[in-house]
């Protein structure tokens, strides 16, 4: 069972991780929180490490933080939450707010989530809501934006993000560059769960 993945970055995407260690290129699906974190392609990263086991595949998931990891663990028990929906709520609100929403039974928040409908919240705050006994803290690298008309990396890392998670292209345009006018200084992470909260 891997645990903890340490080696250089070869690929790095808002979903997506390729580390290599010891010659051999793991492919590692992330969070959008953990994505904000990672060092630059040829340098040095450390994650720690959920592998899920299926009779077709097995697939790597990885964090930044032990918070982050908690949290993916404790989503993927409720019914309905597998791991594809639990790294879209990662992506979409901050761990704290996550959290916080889920102790405090906020349905309105946890079904903005993308695939979370209301039974599925209900059952997050039901069975989870005594089960977050951690403390949550840290914020995302800040990073800046092209705010005139050209879509900067960053930008087209934002869209393939929301692209990823099943909007059409030209609509996570759209939401991208109105998560820019409303939030000018938002680092990668808060224009990102803008950009969700925007797009149709």
């Amino acid at each position: 069972m891997i645990a903890h993945l340490r080696g250089a970055v070869l690929e790095k995407h808002p979903n997506l991780v390729i580390v290599e260690a010891s010659g051999v290129g793991y492919e590692v699906h992330i969070p959008v929180s953990t994505f904000t974190r990672l060092p630059d392609v040829g340098a040095e990263a450390k994650l720690r490490i959920h592998m899920h086991v299926r009779e077709d595949a097995m697939l790597l998931y990885g964090f930044f933080t032990t918070e982050e990891k908690f949290l993916f663990e404790k989503l993927i028990t409720v019914s309905g939450i597998g791991p594809k929906v639990a790294l879209t709520a990662l992506s979409g609100i901050a761990p704290a707010d996550l959290v916080q929403a889920i102790r405090s039974g906020d349905l309105v928040q946890l079904t903005r989530i993308p695939g979370v409908g209301k039974k599925t919240a209900e059952r997050m705050v039901v069975e989870l809501r005594d089960k977050l006994d951690i403390a949550i803290a840290g914020s995302a690298t800040p990073v800046s934006f092209n705010t005139a008309g050209i879509l900067s990396d960053l930008d087209l890392d934002l869209i393939s993000a929301l692209v990823n998670l099943g909007s059409q292209r030209p609509a996570a345009e759209a939401a991208v560059r109105k998560a820019h006018a409303a939030l000018p200084d938002g680092d990668f992470e808060k224009l990102f769960r803008k950009s969700m909260e925007l797009v149709r």
